[in-house]
């Protein structure tokens, strides 16, 4: 999935382009995310670039006109912007920004808000990665000799500290940015868009035993859930 949490909010593409991640701290934005169609459409048009509501409906699984008042309500937070078209009938939204993430203030509405549109994104994003594996593997037999063998599928059990986990995340990024579809203007012949995707986090196994060493050590005490500060990328 396209939205981008912990990252710069703007950087400079190699093709001159200038990539836009936004952090939202507007309520209504949050409102506004809070329905899962228009979560698909941002996701979409943050995948693909400009699309119609009849493009989208396709996708989506929607109808045209369901879509372009979604997008219309997108439009008025800022999420999306309108285009021109190339035939000037219907006009095609983009998205207003590569990625999103969510400020953190001092009001505990928002930040209720905004713990709660996160979640939702992490679970839209784990239900569509699983679907598109599903899908890919469902087409494995349509696809050219190259793009299968140039495919891979796999998963790592690392060991690593906070900090290093955090330069481990931040160097993987670098190395990906300039390969972004919205921002690779001048990409070769032949090339596509390709899901990409990454997760990285404290394996639950890990944090379900050191918890359970805890309260061993130390049973007539409330045990604190083990946890990482976000500060300086040490353990707390």
């Amino acid at each position: 999935m396209s939205f981008i949490t912990g990252s710069p909010d703007e950087a400079d593409t190699d093709d001159g382009r200038q990539e836009r991640r936004t952090t939202v701290t507007d309520p209504r934005a949050l409102r506004a995310l809070a329905h899962p169609l228009r979560l698909a459409l941002l996701d979409h048009l943050m995948s693909f670039g400009p699309r119609t509501a009849s493009e989208c409906a396709a996708v989506v699984g929607s109808t045209p006109s369901n879509c372009s008042y979604h997008l219309r309500a997108l439009a008025k937070v800022g999420l999306v912007e309108p285009v021109d078209g190339e035939d000037g009938r219907e006009r095609p939204y983009r998205s207003s920004s590569t990625g999103l993430s969510f400020g953190r203030t001092d009001d505990p509405e928002f930040a209720i808000g905004a713990d709660t549109v996160e979640r939702a994104l992490a679970d839209r994003q784990v239900d569509e990665e699983a679907a598109l594996v599903h899908r890919a593997i469902a087409q494995r037999d349509e696809q050219l000799i190259e793009w299968r063998e140039a495919s891979m599928l796999s998963g790592y059990a690392l060991r690593l500290t906070p900090g290093e986990l955090r330069e481990l995340v931040e160097g993987l990024d670098a190395l990906i940015r300039p390969y972004i579809a919205l921002t690779r203007a001048e990409a070769p012949e032949g090339s596509d868009v390709v899901a990409l995707h990454l997760n990285a986090f404290r394996h639950p196994d890990a944090i379900a035993a050191a918890n359970a060493a805890r309260a061993a050590a130390e049973p007539d005490e409330t045990v604190r859930p083990d946890h990482v500060e976000p500060t300086d990328g040490s353990a707390s």
